[in-house]
């Protein structure tokens, strides 16, 4: 697992001053002094987004370059990797964060690290999809749903790591089919590469992955989906939405950025508009058409109340799943 750097990270990141400066009407404030601070134990591809984050602010004129005349201003430029430990005490720091963190950091017993967090924005998310190799018995969602109910410690389930997105999603969708949790056979795998290569050699029955490393395969003809995470059928897949099958899970393996605990209502109003504008900016739009990052943007107050609602959910079903470190718990996968 993936998980004791963030006890420290929890402590101390999110704890941090806020560390920037505006100027000017809220609606043209920039940043100066910041970090994007990439937690690769969580996700390594977030270093890449962090970078294209970084590069994007600064296009966009969000992120102010230092004044020849001052050494008090710094250039957003910096993404910090935590897999050796925090970032120094009192640095400043956004924290990108998703479901991989919030799972992480509820296993560790440290979930109040990420709620005392300000939330600014959900940036993008992929959704997940239920596949099987082309010739399964398996032959649509209800099958699948069917055999789960009837022996759910016999129908193993491919994915990320144990905690991860995937874990996630499968924890929701046995909720939602009425399964014990804890029965859930999951067998987690390091990369997508590896879950794929079980399933389509034959080792384990099904899948769930983000849909961007599964759509390949999918339009081969060497997997079938059984079901996509969004609340509605998606462009280009032949799988009704979990909601249709009746499972009542809208689910994306999403990433977004926390601020620092303790920022003023000015700060964080300031912070989260850069955001906001940040979503509305070619620049960052195309870099993410160009790397295969779905836009799924939500700010202000609704990313908020989104944001502890997600915890909370995240939380629900690790509990269910075993995998809190609580002693009534158990993890049977």
């Amino acid at each position: 697992m993936y998980r004791r750097g963030f006890l420290a990270l929890g402590a101390g990141l999110v704890a941090a001053a806020a560390g920037c400066s505006t100027r000017g009407p809220t609606a043209e404030r920039s940043l100066t002094g910041l970090s994007v601070v990439a937690a690769t134990a969580a996700r390594p591809e977030w270093r890449e987004v962090a970078a294209v984050l970084v590069a994007a602010l600064g296009a966009a004129g969000l992120a102010r370059a230092p004044r020849a005349d001052s050494r008090s201003d710094a250039p957003v430029t910096v993404v910090r990797d935590v897999l050796g430990g925090r970032p120094a005490a009192g640095s400043a720091g956004w924290l990108l964060a998703g479901v991989p963190l919030v799972a992480s950091v509820e296993m560790d017993d440290a979930g109040r690290a990420l709620e005392s967090a300000t939330p600014l924005a959900r940036l993008i998310g992929d959704r997940e999809v239920l596949v099987v190799p082309h010739a399964s018995r398996l032959r649509d969602f209800e099958a699948f749903a069917a055999a789960l109910r009837r022996a759910p410690d016999s129908l193993h389930v491919a994915g990320g790591p144990a905690g991860g997105a995937e874990h996630v999603l499968f924890g929701l969708i046995a909720q939602g089919l009425g399964v014990d949790a804890r029965r859930v056979e999951y067998a987690g795998y390091s990369t997508a590469g590896l879950a794929a290569s079980a399933v389509l050699a034959g080792r384990v029955p099904v899948a769930i992955g983000r849909l961007g490393e599964w759509r390949r395969l999918l339009s081969s003809g060497a997997a079938r989906a059984l079901a996509v995470s969004s609340a509605a059928r998606i462009d280009g897949v032949d799988a009704p939405s979990l909601l249709e099958c009746g499972v009542g899970v809208d689910f994306a393996d999403w990433c977004g950025l926390l601020g620092p605990a303790g920022m003023t209502d000015d700060e964080r109003v300031a912070a989260a508009g850069v955001c906001d504008r940040l979503g509305e900016a070619s620049g960052w739009r195309d870099a993410c058409r160009a790397h295969g990052w779905p836009p799924l943007h939500l700010g202000g107050d609704g990313f908020a109340q989104w944001f502890g609602a997600e915890i909370a959910r995240t939380r629900a079903v690790l509990r269910d799943l075993g995998l809190l470190a609580h002693p009534d718990t158990t993890y049977g996968g």
